[in-house]
């Protein structure tokens, strides 16, 4: 990894190697403020061996919109911002903090105050407000107020600042035909709607002086019809280069293609490299580029190929720190991997700290830490190989307990296997190689093929009993349902699919059946009792949009509001707007759900004393439900 750990230099500014932590929204106090439990979690990331860490968005004023995030406006702000960066530097990471003039049309917090753009056009995420434009008086304000944010971030201590100009938020508001339709002088041409940026760039630089790195993280290519195309952003990149900032940092998107922005389990690895690629040989000044660059070897070539000069990562900084310094001592498979959920998102944009479904210490880093077991040895049960079982047998092992593993297969893993061997969900399958190395590195004694009976587990005398037992599917009472299979049956191989496929359930977990399948099917279809698909999936909105995405291109039908009366072998009978309907097939899957596994709950509560059911065991729900639930029983363990 030689490329890698390089060290470089953007203008003034000297790293120790080309990993980048990406910018990203953070929590803060109620004056918008960095709080301790920020601080601490930039401080890991830093401790864990990354060159340069760029903040999420500061906002600049809060007099045009409400503050999403952080707020650098105001002397007040440095202290907090400064303890940031101070710990950081302790352990050789550089800092570069995102200032921002806005959301504009993508601002989310306030439902009933029309926010404003560069245009009137429609608010993203309440689309029965429209946007007031921005007058030429108040965007000078904004200006002056980014040139004053800049200076603060310069005294709090930054190696650099960087212009928050990307995705369909205000600046790239103004730069696109689509939101920007003005007449004066910041509308038009492309040099006119970048005009706004560029007076950004000028007000930076005149208060942080000519020798203080300027990045400025653009949005090339939007990837949905009528955006921004590729030849557009070239012009763009040129343009930035003349107005003598010191590295260009690429995104790709916008939030009417979140999930080509923000990756997800569906998108696949380097997605964003060829525009990264492009832009790298526009322009003579670094590039930054990003899209699920998780792989080291895939980071290494594409730097060594002179793809990109530095290797963003996102989400994966969440899910273990300390990437780079485990990809430096050759110690990969000990890397906690990104499974895509965007789980950390969801948080975000509902109002909570960031979560990460794989490390429970994300954002709790001195909360959450597993307590020193003080010399006293405790036995632990995990009866369950799945995620919540895992998660709970490392923690005990890791406090130093004596721990055994039960599964009743004959590999750990359980519903993780059906969630991760659709072709378009590889990422999971690396959290069971993960998980499972751990299980073993940690000397857990793991029993496969073994069932647990009240009998046994009374037999061994545990201080602690964990019940991860996972979920089983549930089987609609249909008539005919015998002749159907659960979707774990297709998506595990048991069993393969035939030409034309219907799959009972518009769910997560029938809408990615229905997808794999139309890998082999002639034709797939969806019959869902609800009104849409995916209704009820507690997701978030990219992983929303990509998935619905995979089903339009993949030709899969889609029937909503339709209730299965009758299966045969070839054909399923719905009624539908009060008319009886059929589909002809040869196959069909159920996806209508899961049914907790945990009938040894009420026999073993009479005979351990300490019991704690976790994951789907208690209620089908998420991988973050079960890590987390694993990780902690055992950390509040006495």
């Amino acid at each position: 990894m030689s490329k890698l750990f390089e060290k470089t230099q953007i203008g003034s500014m000297k790293l120790k190697n080309r990993i980048v932590m990406g910018p990203m929204g953070t929590t803060g106090e109620s004056d918008g403020s960095y709080c301790s439990e920020g601080i601490r979690y930039f401080e890991e990331r830093a401790k864990g061996g990354t060159g340069l860490i760029i903040t999420g968005a500061n906002v600049v004023t809060t007099k045009y919109e409400p503050r999403p995030c952080t707020e650098l406006s105001n002397f007040h702000h440095v202290e907090r911002l400064n303890m940031l960066i101070e710990r950081c530097h302790h352990h050789g990471a550089k800092v570069c903090v995102q200032i921002s003039p806005g959301l504009g049309r993508q601002q989310f917090t306030d439902p009933f105050t029309p926010p404003y753009s560069a245009s009137e056009c429609t608010a993203f995420w309440f689309p029965n407000l429209r946007c007031k434009p921005f007058s030429k008086e108040e965007i000078l304000d904004i200006v002056e107020k980014l040139g004053y944010s800049a200076s603060l971030a310069k005294m709090a201590g930054a190696d650099a600042v960087e212009l928050h100009a990307y995705g369909g938020y205000l600046l790239d508001q103004f730069h696109s035909k689509q939101w920007n339709t003005r007449t004066d002088e910041y509308g038009g041409e492309l040099r006119n709607r970048m005009r706004f940026t560029l007076e950004c760039i000028a007000a930076i630089r005149k208060n942080v002086g000519p020798k203080f790195p300027i990045l400025v993280k653009f949005t090339p290519v939007h990837r949905v019809e009528g955006g921004r195309e590729l030849d557009e952003g070239l012009e763009m990149a040129k343009i930035l280069e003349e107005a003598n900032v010191d590295a260009l940092h690429v995104d790709v998107g916008c939030y009417e293609a979140w999930h080509k922005a923000i990756s997800t389990v569906y998108e696949k690895e380097e997605h964003q490299m060829d525009v990264v690629e492009a832009i790298k040989k526009t322009v003579s000044v670094p590039v930054l580029g990003q899209g699920k660059m998780f792989d080291p070897e895939k980071a290494e070539r594409a730097v060594a190929e002179g793809k990109t000069d530095y290797i963003v990562l996102g989400h994966q900084m969440l899910a273990d720190p300390y990437w780079a310094d485990k990809v430096k001592a050759g110690n990969t498979m000990d890397i906690v991997p990104c499974i895509g959920c965007n789980e950390c998102l969801l948080a975000g944009f509902s109002g909570k700290h960031y979560y990460c479904a794989v490390n429970p210490l994300c954002y709790a880093e001195d909360d959450y830490p597993l307590p020193d077991v003080h010399g006293i040895k405790k036995s632990v049960l995990v009866i369950g190989g799945g995620p919540g079982g895992m998660s709970a047998a490392i923690a005990a092992a890791r406090r130093g307990f004596d721990v055994e593993l039960w599964e009743k297969t004959s590999r750990l893993g359980g519903n993780l296997w059906a969630a991760g061997l659709p072709t378009f969900k590889h990422d999971v399958l690396r959290l069971i190689t993960y998980m499972e190395r751990q299980v073993l590195k940690l000397g857990v004694n793991v029993k496969l093929n073994k069932e647990a009976t009240a009998e046994a587990v009374s037999a061994g005398r545990y201080d602690k009993v964990v019940l991860a037992a996972g979920s089983t599917p549930f089987m609609p009472p249909i008539e005919g349902i015998e002749t159907a299979a659960p979707s774990g049956d297709y998506l595990l191989g048991h069993k393969k699919p035939g030409k034309k496929v219907v799959v009972i359930g518009g769910g997560l977990v029938g809408c990615e059946t229905a997808a794999y399948m139309k890998e082999t099917a002639k034709e797939v279809t969806i019959v869902e009792m609800l009104s849409d698909i995916l209704a009820i999936a507690d997701h978030c909105l990219n992983n929303d949009q990509a998935l619905r995405t995979m089903i339009k291109e993949r030709n899969i039908g889609v029937v909503g509001g339709a209730k299965v009366t009758k299966i045969t072998p070839n054909r399923v009978t719905y009624t539908k707007d009060g008319q009886e309907l059929s589909i002809d097939c040869d196959t069909v899957i159920i996806a209508a759900g899961y049914r907790p596994n945990n009938q040894l709950e009420s026999v073993l509560e009479g005979i351990v004393d300490d019991l704690t059911v976790v994951g789907d065991a208690e209620a089908p729900r998420k991988i973050l439900t079960a890590v987390h639930e694993g990780y902690h029983t055992i950390r509040v363990m006495k």
